[in-house]
């Protein structure tokens, strides 16, 4: 029999789910609760959360969701699993979550759903080695205005020449 305390979290899940733009499914037995609030706390600041919930009500708010890969999802329900929803820059999270990894080796990813598709942990890796959004845009910037630096070099130089070509015989008149 349903109680209506887990009748409300499989709604507060639901309501997760369909505010979440990419989730990671993470088994994070081995972590201290104070590990957990510290990775919490990273997470809330670059608009993610983890979320520990019962793996049963998991799957019930994933069917109810009609979520796409929820079936792939609920296989990997086994064990102690987090659920990382992730509502803003999908990367932000994903390097946050994975700094934290590299210094504890836990939490460890099972699988994910990253823009559409299913993602395991060699894609959850690939994914935190990403640039930042703002590098990527400088980047971009940078190599846009890189052919105008170089037309604007091409076309000055014959000017600059001229001028050093006219000091110096500035110089050598006045000797």
């Amino acid at each position: 029999m349903p109680t209506q305390r887990k009748t409300d979290q499989v709604k507060l899940l639901k309501d997760k789910l369909s505010r979440a733009k990419a989730i990671f499914l993470a088994e994070y037995r081995g972590l201290t609760h104070q590990q957990l609030e510290q990775l919490r706390r990273a997470l809330k600041k670059v608009e993610a959360e983890l979320v520990v919930a019962k793996n049963t009500l998991v799957k019930i708010a994933l069917s109810e969701n009609k979520f796409a890969q929820s079936d792939d999802l609920a296989k990997e329900l086994k064990n102690p699993t987090a659920t990382l929803f992730i509502y803003g820059d999908e990367i932000a999270p994903i390097r946050e979550l994975a700094k934290f990894m590299k210094t504890l080796q836990l939490p460890k990813i099972k699988i994910g759903v990253f823009s559409g598709k299913l993602a395991n942990e060699a894609d959850f890796q690939k994914l935190a080695t990403i640039p930042t959004r703002e590098i990527l845009l400088a980047t971009l910037v940078g190599r846009l205005n890189s052919p105008i630096q170089g037309l604007h070099s091409a076309l000055s130089w014959n000017i600059q020449r001229l001028v050093t070509v006219l000091g110096n015989v500035n110089r050598n008149k006045s000797k």
